[in-house]
């Protein structure tokens, strides 16, 4: 569990005003009665909130709650960082795959075999996110990132793609978000004359927890109301909420055996035929992979990201907010953890089914930390779906090439994606074959001038060439002219009060170009 917030510290303190106590306050048997309490109390306050509802809706969102009132439940059970680190074993040489060593679907009729694999693929992404950060309004997945194409765009020109050329039936899964849903089903309408089925799906809409007495800061279920007072809880919430839209039976009823699962915003995250080819084609493994997570390497930029660690024997997904504080520095440590989750999921379809009727299904709590607009400090229990990793029989990782892992969470991703730097090919986007080297350049583009979307496209005529760059850093008040080039590295800071344009046609190529426009090499 992250720092910050220990509820069993909080708890004591509302216990400790009641009086006379049996047992001492530092005593397990206080501890407990206290956590009895803490939960019992919660229940009561969501009974409340049910009250509010129409009784129609009461039985689903019991249901619902009742998930909610389990994860609090586990919550309070939980104090400090939920990992032994000495428990930590060293990954089995067979643990990880290389992508190189997949093979490519190959017989007579290859079209053929490639058909009856994607008939037994289902494709998800995860669309419940806003486009705040980027100060767009509605779902981040409508945001134009490629020809005025959003991200949802580009996904069912994938996905129709391969229905079309292998006559194919691949349909496409969103799970949406109570702040996605509405928008997005108006959106998906225009898709109906494509070759792509396309279902949705809520994931679960949880109270937060006010950080001062640990109880909903919801007054009633209208979530529409009181927004702010709710919240999705990390995608870790897919497996239950898949199950109960009915689209799990559905798609194992139709011999289907297993999902991709990614992150809407990741378009690296095509569907690939040789993982595929791995777990229902000619290569598929005589004991059944039922999970496999996408990794790739880490660099510097990624020290954060989740790892893939062994512990009691099973394969399991590490994250920093796991980490005791004294061990942080090891997990950012390249060499000691040199891959990161790209969060693209391979899982099967029946598999899931047995952990959730089994219910082994158990994933670690991420405490996220956050205060309101109005000042109010809350608490929000979240789940990652890769944590389930540990739950699946005969998980594996796959080390992918890097280009499956091109996300788009920043204006600076924009910039890359926008770019020359990739061409777009029935919905994929390409690295271009002049580029000389696989990896993508790092850009730094100043937060106050250029985080939000409209901003940022308005301080450049058109997206430069970067073919050949290697670091871009840009701070304060620059604005790029039209067909400029940047080689190399290039670090452009205008000062506070100044502005820089960079002229049409200009060649940057290891400058660093100052706020009274002087041109220096690099």
């Amino acid at each position: 569990m992250t720092s910050g917030v220990r509820p069993i510290d909080v708890l004591l303190q509302r216990a400790g005003v009641r009086g006379h106590q049996r047992a001492p306050s530092d005593s397990k048997e206080f501890h407990e009665v206290t956590k009895r309490d803490a939960l019992r109390l919660l229940e009561n306050d969501v009974d409340r909130l049910l009250q509010t509802t129409e009784p129609a809706r009461r039985p689903a969102l019991q249901a619902e709650m009742g998930r909610f009132a389990d994860l609090f439940g586990r919550f309070l059970q939980e104090e400090g960082p939920a990992l032994d680190w000495n428990k930590i074993q060293k990954l089995p040489e067979n643990a990880v795959m290389n992508y190189s060593n997949l093979k490519s679907p190959k017989n007579e009729q290859v079209c053929s075999s490639i058909r009856n694999m994607l008939d037994k693929l289902v494709v998800i992404k995860l669309n419940g996110g806003l486009g705040t950060s980027m100060g767009c309004h509605g779902p981040k997945s409508v945001i134009p990132v490629r020809s005025d194409l959003t991200f949802l765009d580009l996904t069912v020109q994938q996905i129709e793609h391969l229905n079309k050329t292998y006559d194919a039936n691949v349909p496409l899964v969103l799970m949406n978000s109570f702040n996605t849903d509405e928008d997005t089903e108006k959106i998906v309408r225009k898709y109906k004359g494509f070759r792509v089925q396309i279902h949705t799906f809520n994931q679960s809409c949880f109270p937060r927890i006010s950080r001062e007495h640990f109880l909903p800061v919801a007054k009633d279920f209208d979530v529409e109301k009181d927004m702010e007072a709710w919240y999705p809880p990390g995608h870790g919430d897919f497996y239950d909420t898949f199950r109960n839209s009915g689209l799990l039976k559905k798609f194992i009823g139709e011999g289907r055996e297993y999902c991709f699962l990614s992150n809407i915003d990741n378009l690296g995250a095509t569907v690939d035929l040789n993982i595929l080819n791995k777990l229902v084609g000619e290569e598929r493994a005589t004991t059944p992979v039922e999970f496999v997570m996408e990794v790739t390497d880490k660099t510097r930029a990624d020290v954060k990201g989740g790892t893939l660690i062994q512990m009691e024997n099973k394969l399991r997904l590490l994250e920093i907010a796991q980490v005791p504080p004294e061990h942080v520095d090891d997990f950012k440590s390249v060499k000691t953890f040199k891959f990161f989750n790209t969060n693209n999921i391979w899982a099967n379809l029946s598999a899931i089914d047995r952990v959730l009727r089994e219910r082994t299904l158990n994933m670690e709590i991420i405490v996220n930390n956050k205060t309101l607009e109005n000042g109010l400090r809350v608490v929000q229990l979240e789940t990652a779906v890769g944590a389930a990793m540990k739950c699946f029989d005969g998980a594996i990782g796959i080390n992918v090439p890097r280009s499956r892992f091109l996300p788009v969470k920043k204006s600076s991703d924009l910039l890359l994606v926008m770019s020359n730097l990739y061409t777009l090919k029935n919905g994929s986007l390409v690295m271009s074959p002049q580029r000389m080297f696989p990896t993508t350049p790092l850009v730094k583009l100043g937060e106050n001038h250029f985080s939000k979307v409209k901003e940022f496209l308005g301080r450049f005529a058109n997206i430069p060439d970067i073919i050949e760059l290697d670091h871009l850093t840009v701070s304060g008040d620059v604005t790029f002219g039209r067909g400029v080039s940047l080689r190399g590295t290039v670090i452009i800071i205008a000062n506070h009060g100044d502005r820089i344009d960079i002229p049409a046609g200009a060649i940057l190529e290891n400058k660093i170009v100052s706020g009274n426009m002087r041109i220096l090499d690099h």
